[in-house]
C-alpha cells in the first residue's frame, strides 16, 4: 500500500477502486496485465494509481501480481547506430535473465507518460533512457516497480546507469585548443538530451580556462544525420566562422563533414570536426573521424542486468554506475593520419 502523511489513512487498493470508479477485482487485473478491460477504464485505474501513488503491499503482490518475465525499456527513438548497439547489449542480458524485452519508443506518442505507464502493469520493472519521462513521473513510477534511469541522472529511489560524458568532452574541446583552434562551436541541442547536456557543460568549461572562444550560442539542432546540411550551412554563413566543431555525436559529425566537403571546405585543413560514440563509420571515412567511444554495448547490458537485480531483490544502488569513456584520435581534428579499422565494432 502507499504511504501517506501522518494521521491519515493509508492508500489502499479499495482507495484506488473508489477514485477510479471501479471494483477492486478491476484495479487488480489493470495492475497485474491480466484479464479484459477497455482502454478507457484502464486508463482510469492508472491515473487513479498515480493520483494517490498506491503502491501495493509487498507481501500482497507476491501472491497476487504474476511475473511476466519481461522487462520493459522506453527509449525516445530507434533510429541510428546508437540504439542499436546499445540495443544488443541490453537484450544480450535479458536473454541470459529467461527475460523478454518490450520496447517503448515515445518520440511519436501523444502522451508518452500514459503510454509508459500502461507498460508498467505488462512487465516487472523499466528501464527509463534518455528525456523520455520528466523526473517527477519517474520518481512516482519507481514508488510501484523496479525502475532503473539510463543515460540519464539519478532519481530518489531508482537506480542509474550511464557512460561518463563531461570530462570526456572537456579533454576533447582542450585537444581541439591544444591544435591552435581558437573559434570552436557546439554542434547539437544541449537541453535535448541528458547526456548531450553533460557534453556541454564539457566543452565549455575547456573554453573557459583558455583563451578560445564560442563563436555565438551552440548551433541547436537535431541529432541526426539529416542535421548535418543545416550545420554546414550556418556554418558557411558566419563572416567569421568556427575553426572546429564539437559534435553532440558521430551522425550529426560525419553528415556535417560530408555537406562541408561537398562545398569545398577542406577538413581538417579549414575546420576541424569532432564527434562522439564512436561508429563504425567513423573509421572508414577521410579523413577519419576524431571521436569519443562510449561503451554502448556494455551500458545496455548494465541497465538490463541492474534492473533484473532490483526485479529480484538488491537494493538500490546508492551512486549512479558511470562507465568510462575514451577519447579516440584520427586526423578529422588534425592528428595524423592513422588505420584502425581493424578494431572489433562489438565487444561484450
Amino acid at each position: 500500500m502507499a504511504t501517506s502523511e501522518p494521521g491519515t489513512r493509508p492508500t489502499t487498493i479499495y482507495s484506488v477502486a473508489q477514485l477510479a470508479g471501479v471494483s477492486i477485482a478491476t484495479v487488480s487485473r489493470v495492475l497485474q496485465g491480466t484479464g479484459a478491460t477497455s482502454a478507457q477504464v484502464r486508463a482510469q485505474v492508472l491515473q487513479a494509481v498515480e493520483d494517490l501513488e498506491y503502491v501495493p503491499r509487498r507481501s500482497a503482490r507476491s501472491l497476487a501480481v504474476q511475473r511476466h518475465d519481461a522487462q520493459g525499456l522506453v527509449v525516445h527513438d530507434l533510429t541510428g547506430p546508437y540504439y542499436s548497439e546499445l540495443l544488443m547489449g541490453y537484450e544480450s542480458a535479458a536473454g541470459e535473465f529467461g527475460q523478454s524485452v518490450i520496447i517503448v519508443v515515445t518520440g511519436q506518442r501523444e502522451d508518452p507518460e500514459r503510454s509508459v505507464l500502461e507498460l508498467a502493469s505488462r512487465v516487472d520493472g523499466l528501464v527509463l533512457a534518455n528525456s523520455t519521462l520528466p523526473d517527477d513521473a519517474a520518481r512516482a513510477l519507481g514508488r510501484r516497480t523496479p525502475v532503473v534511469m539510463l543515460a540519464r541522472a539519478a532519481v530518489p529511489g531508482c537506480d542509474a546507469v550511464s557512460a561518463e560524458n563531461a570530462q570526456s568532452a572537456r579533454e576533447l574541446t582542450e585537444h581541439l585548443i591544444a591544435h591552435g583552434r581558437r573559434r570552436l562551436f557546439f554542434v547539437g541541442d544541449p537541453e535535448g538530451s541528458p547526456d548531450v547536456q553533460e557534453r556541454y557543460r564539457g566543452f565549455t568549461a575547456a573554453l573557459s580556462s583558455s583563451d578560445a572562444s564560442a563563436v555565438g550560442p551552440a548551433i541547436r539542432v537535431d541529432f541526426r544525420e539529416l542535421s548535418g546540411a543545416k550545420v554546414a550551412a550556418q556554418v558557411m554563413g558566419h563572416s567569421n566562422g568556427p575553426d572546429a566543431l564539437v559534435c553532440a555525436n558521430d551522425e550529426l559529425a560525419l553528415s556535417t563533414m560530408k555537406a562541408l566537403q561537398r562545398a569545398g571546405v577542406k577538413v581538417p585543413d579549414d575546420i576541424a570536426i569532432v564527434g562522439w560514440d564512436d561508429v563504425m563509420t567513423a573509421r572508414y571515412v577521410s579523413p577519419g573521424l576524431t571521436t569519443v567511444r562510449q561503451p554502448l554495448f556494455e551500458l545496455g547490458r548494465l541497465a538490463a542486468t541492474r534492473l533484473h537485480e532490483r526485479i529480484t531483490g538488491a537494493p538500490v544502488a546508492p551512486e549512479p554506475r558511470i562507465l568510462p569513456t575514451e577519447l579516440v584520435l584520427r586526423s578529422s581534428c588534425g592528428c595524423p593520419e592513422t588505420d584502425d579499422r581493424d578494431v572489433p565494432w562489438v565487444t561484450s
